[in-house]
């Protein structure tokens, strides 16, 4: 028998009862701050980290919490994320500010709020949002406070163990991907003598995409992939978060685009990334989706040479965005070997890819199976049967 089967055993042997949020907890949202009010850069001015829907934005001069808490991002694509904050900081109102009652330890409520996926409680539109009421209706098993610490005590060493394999593989798989992107341009570096095209010469069609409207939640978890350009990320997609309907479809700019299709992501932060989409899908109005002619190029061919061209594609960006458009993609030029030196080219670069970027082989799939591992074992210690606790 465990310490925790033991404590389990002594401290709560007829069950737990489930508690609302609500009631051991104070939620409210935090306060709009002005995006010229924060900094990139810490310094003695900007001394205050500032906390919105996604992490760490930057630092303020002025806080508005001190001490432990934690933020629930309640906006944007991370919505349902939860973090741990300590000492003085600013939350901006896209942040739900949970203040932890004396009843509960605050540690084991942050393990317990990411083993429940708040992420999957959010509205279902374009930009999804978390409401405070929503959330405090939530019920959980509570423990007592001496199971509460064992379970943190256990979760934080696992994650402190799990974290140092994590970084032995991030390692290696960095210096994979140093040598994957040293070989590659090796092989792209082409002779004056291979003929030099557009993008645009190569395609039988240039797709863009748009965004149905977020107001209307009948546009919104149909059965139509939808993709973002978060999710243009140098891969193989698959699949993708989002979904629309056939009515959000008939009503906005969004289109069907074929399979193997080389996306470009043409939108500031995204701006130059790159993916192919290997199932029919629909994309957003920043996506520029080029259906290459197989008679001129293998698509993996181009979508290799495009990868390699970020740095480049992304300095040709426009405006305060420094966007792209699908003229400046149409016209970036590409040299152009005969077929069966792409497809040699292919061949050997798709492998370093696998090793690389593959989420079903190599060592992301080792980094991979270590979350997961963690997951298993947190999702276990928090997942109180009812043969156990009679409630």
């Amino acid at each position: 028998m465990t310490s925790l089967d033991r404590l389990i055993a002594e401290l709560c042997p007829n069950g737990v009862q489930d508690v609302p949020l609500g009631k051991i907890t104070n939620m409210k949202a935090g306060k709009f701050i002005q995006a010229l009010d924060i900094s990139n850069q810490y310094d003695n001015d900007f001394c205050y980290p500032c906390y919105g829907g996604n992490g760490l934005r930057g630092y303020v001069k002025n806080y508005n919490y001190e001490g432990s808490y934690l933020l629930i991002g309640r906006q944007g694509a991370l919505c349902g994320n939860v973090y741990r904050v300590t000492g003085r900081f600013y939350a901006t109102e896209h942040a739900v500010v949970v203040d932890v009652g004396s009843d509960v330890n605050v540690d084991w409520l942050f393990h317990m709020l990411v083993h429940m996926n708040l992420n999957q409680y959010a509205s279902k539109s374009a930009q999804p949002g978390l409401a405070v009421g929503n959330i405090e209706k939530l019920a959980i098993p509570l423990p007592p406070h001496p199971i509460q610490q064992e379970i943190v005590r256990i979760l934080d060493k696992f994650t402190e163990l799990t974290a140092e394999l994590t970084a032995e593989l991030t390692a290696e798989l960095t210096a994979r991907k140093r040598q994957y992107e040293y070989y590659r341009n090796e092989l792209l570096t082409l002779g004056d003598d291979v003929p030099m095209v557009t993008l645009g010469d190569i395609a039988i069609k240039v797709y863009s995409g748009g965004t149905p409207l977020a107001n209307h939640p009948a546009y919104y978890g149909g059965d139509i992939p939808w993709l973002r350009t978060q999710e243009v990320r140098f891969v193989d997609i698959y699949d993708t978060a989002m979904r629309i309907t056939p009515k959000a479809l008939a009503n906005s700019a969004a289109k069907w685009i074929p399979a193997n299709c080389v996306i470009i992501a043409i939108s500031g932060a995204t701006a130059g990334r790159s993916a192919i989409n290997k199932i029919p899908l629909t994309t957003n109005q920043h996506c520029c989706c080029f259906e290459i002619n197989p008679k001129k190029a293998n698509y993996r061919y181009v979508f290799h040479w495009v990868s390699s061209q970020y740095e480049k594609l992304k300095a040709l960006g426009q405006g305060a965005r420094a966007d792209l458009n699908s003229g400046i993609i149409k016209n970036y030029p590409i040299p152009l070997p005969p077929l069966d030196e792409q497809a040699r080219i292919v061949a050997i670069l798709d492998r370093f890819d696998e090793l690389t970027n593959d989420i079903t082989h190599g060592l992301p799939a080792e980094i991979e199976a270590r979350r997961k591992q963690y997951e298993y074992y947190r999702d276990k210690l928090l997942s109180f049967e009812n043969d156990a606790y009679a409630g």
